[in-house]
């Protein structure tokens, strides 16, 4: 007789139950630890890093022997073939199966933040990129293409989206993150979980919470934001990604807010994450957090204190493997330290997950391996789809498109393909120099097939590189551990940037970088400027299409470009103190507003029309007819805007609540109406309750931040309404031709 547990016809929930009644303490703690396995012998140490507590991590002999939760990046810790990361991962799951009473595998995870991060897989734009596309449709295709790869390869969950709202450009995970609106990270990030999610890959929201905010824009930093900050700006995009998304597994932040790290608080992973926001999911430790909260915060003093604060607080698996989990846990419940039913409940979670994926079925078999071809023709189709619509044209003098010419490239990464790559890319991440483990064109060559003659003498044009090369702490100037003092372009690339503009050529600056630079007096001495956010494999093909015309420039900025290096740390999402004032002597004004680009037509905003009152739980029509007045076909991103002039607390000065975008041929125009409930109106109040208040609100509608020609307000009638946990999180758009 089959026991329940391995019954699939049975509910999930009957399944772990029976399950955990027969479990040890030790089995049902083998649950909630990973194990981060190199392509070598079974038993090997963690690679590529060690914990900074100097041990050596258990093997996974040791760790299996009660069970394993989870296996860290089989393939994404170096270089191996699809065939053989499936060999290994078939080797591994055997090992833990084999292992134990229950026989139960373990989910294998791994990144996938610009496409499945292995060796020959597509390499995809970076995360600001997908912002810049304004486009959820699109980034739910990419993610659905990144999750049909790594399912096909047997890995269960995916490390992805970041869901930080970018607050200080300086950070070096700037490049990581969707941009700097809450409403845009929320809208493209549930794109990407739903994409994910719906290709059966578990996706993994991070990093919950308040990562983004660390002062100085420093990595780790304590975070300084204060409550309101907190829930209306870095809480908010987790909530639509949660609740319209789907997504079943949370990872914690490696900061502390306001002296608590985000590890061992209870509030955040229980009290908002689960009681507040309803997840039922897996929430997972960020490699080493619950050992960080002995070595880097001070707040444990032992593995198993470390541990236990951990398991309290909400986190359920420890990785990528145990040291404070484990062994150091389960003498705490036997010696009455931590109370039993704690594990119970990560246990419970984990498994469940399980069950959902099929782990527990008595049919289970690790996949068959075969050579896959992790770049097919339709994922470099597609990302180079998507590099098109993120590139942002910030200025153009009438230079672009450029017909064929001679052209001549300058800038210290004009010829290193890998510079188009993200620092979570595998080769800027893993593989060794010189060994991307797929083809990648320079700007040089993509410009050659496009029909340009690349020449060092006698250029017609010149076109300038400048930005970033993504590394990992400090090895390079963009990416995890690389933040920035300061937002001057990095090295001498300024004073090559100028020696080139003094040779009198007309010049197309194009800056390829994972956070937006101070471009001073150079955008307004170029021919034309261009922004691309790290654009993938396809990067140099996109842009090429993009100088020659055969593309459209249809991205927008998911952030602002600054004017100066040190004067606009901060974002477009301000209060009217935030911004330019007669009571400070520095002006934050940005040289490129926050969802600022040009196309290669020209478009006119008219008719504005909004319902003039509602009630605190009604909503509102806004009407705009979008226009292409130019002589070629073209792409617009309509912008709507919201204020509140009156508030019981400071409001932002302007924030994004909705977008479209438009595509029209010369001459046509289109109706886009944006249904407004007046929960898109809340915030968080004097008493820390989310509140929608009576009184005006402002309307803005144009095409960036900082370029609104049509205004107008409604009346929010009725008394403060405290919205419940279902209120209203999008902005749903119709689009209707009209004469």
């Amino acid at each position: 007789m089959t026991e329940p547990w391995r019954d699939p016809l049975l509910p999930v929930s009957v399944r772990v139950a029976d399950l955990l009644n027969r479990m040890t303490l030790e089995e049902k703690a083998g649950q909630l630890t990973g194990f981060w396995a190199q392509p070598s012998a079974p038993g090997t140490p963690v690679a590529p890093m060690e914990d900074d507590s100097g041990e050596c991590a258990p093997g996974l002999d040791h760790l299996a022997a009660h069970g394993l939760g989870q296996l860290t990046r089989v393939y994404g810790t170096a270089p191996i073939t699809a065939k053989a990361g499936m060999e290994r991962l078939a080797s591994l799951q055997r090992q833990v199966t084999g292992s134990g009473r229950f026989g139960i595998p373990a989910v294998a995870h791994e990144e996938c933040l610009t496409g499945f991060m292995t060796w020959g897989a597509t390499v995809f734009p970076a995360p600001p990129a997908w912002g810049a596309t304004f486009d959820p449709g699109l980034v739910r295709r990419m993610a659905a293409a990144i999750g049909a790869g790594m399912r096909r390869a047997g890995v269960h969950q995916g490390l992805a989206p970041v869901l930080d709202v970018v607050r200080d450009y300086r950070w070096g995970r700037t490049e990581e993150c969707i941009g700097e609106d809450p409403y845009l990270v929320g809208a493209i990030g549930t794109a990407y979980v739903q994409g994910l999610e719906g290709a059966g890959i578990v996706a993994t929201l991070k990093h919950f919470a308040g990562y983004s905010a660390s002062r100085g824009g420093r990595n780790m930093a304590p975070v300084s934001a204060g409550p309101r900050e907190f829930s209306d700006v870095l809480v908010e995009p987790f909530v639509r990604a949660l609740r319209e998304g789907g997504a079943r597994s949370v990872m914690n932040s490696y900061t502390d807010v306001d002296g608590v790290p985000a590890a061992a608080d209870a509030r955040l992973l229980t009290g908002l994450l689960r009681e507040e926001l309803g997840f039922t999911g897996v929430v997972v430790a960020d490699y080493y957090a619950v050992s960080f909260l002995e070595s880097r915060h001070g707040v444990a003093g032992s593995r198993g204190a470390a541990g236990a604060l951990a398991l309290t607080a909400g986190i359920d698996v420890e990785l990528p493997t145990a040291r404070c989990y484990g062994e150091p846990l389960t003498g705490l419940v036997r010696s009455g330290g931590v109370p039993e039913e704690f594990i119970d409940r990560a246990a419970e979670r984990v498994l469940l997950q399980k069950a959902e994926l099929g782990l527990l079925d008595p049919d289970w078999e690790p996949v068959e391996p075969e050579a896959v071809d992790l770049d097919p023709p339709e994922n470099r189709a597609l990302a180079r789809l998507v590099a098109e619509r993120s590139t942002v044209l910030l200025a153009n003098d009438g230079i672009l498109p450029l017909r064929p010419c001679r052209v001549a490239l300058h800038g210290p990464y004009a010829g290193e393909p890998r510079s188009f790559l993200g620092c979570y890319a595998f080769p800027n991440h893993v593989a060794p120099p010189g060994e991307p483990g797929l083809e990648i064109p320079t700007l040089g060559e993509a410009l050659g097939a496009a029909g340009f003659t690349v020449t060092e003498e006698d250029p017609d044009v010149n076109v300038l590189v400048l930005g970033d090369r993504a590394g990992l702490f400090g090895r390079g100037t963009s990416g995890e551990g690389c933040d920035a003092e300061t937002l001057d372009l990095p090295g001498d690339q300024a004073a090559l940037g100028s020696a080139v503009l003094d040779s009198g050529v007309p010049t197309v600056l194009v800056l390829v970088s994972g956070r937006p630079y101070a471009l001073g007096a150079l955008a307004g001495r170029a021919s034309a400027v261009i922004q691309a956010f790290f654009p993938g494999e396809e990067g140099a093909t996109a842009l090429a299409r993009i100088i020659s015309g055969a593309a459209e420039p249809s991205g927008r900025l998911p952030v602002s470009i600054p004017r100066r290096a040190g004067g606009q740390p901060g974002t477009y999402l301000h209060a009217r103190l935030g911004g330019r004032t007669d009571w400070s002597s520095v002006d934050p004004t940005p040289l490129f507003p926050f969802g600022h680009g040009l196309s290669w037509t020209s478009f006119a905003f008219s008719g504005l029309s909004v319902d003039p009152v509602a009630a605190t739980d009604g909503a509102v029509a806004i009407s705009v007819t979008a226009r292409n007045v130019g002589e070629v076909a073209g792409t617009e991103v309509v912008q709507l805007y919201l204020s509140d002039p009156v508030a019981s607390v400071v409001r932002p000065q302007r924030w994004l609540a909705g977008f479209a975008r438009v595509e029209l041929a010369p001459g046509a125009a289109a109706r886009v109406t944006f249904s407004v409930h007046a929960d898109r109106t809340s915030f968080t109040g004097l008493d820390l309750r989310r509140r929608v208040e009576p009184g005006e609100i402002g309307v803005a509608v144009g095409r960036s931040s900082g370029d609104l020609p049509l205004q107008g307000s409604f009346t929010l009638r009725g008394p403060v309404r405290h919205p419940a946990a279902d209120r209203v999180l999008s902005v749903p758009v119709e689009i209707v031709p009209v004469p």
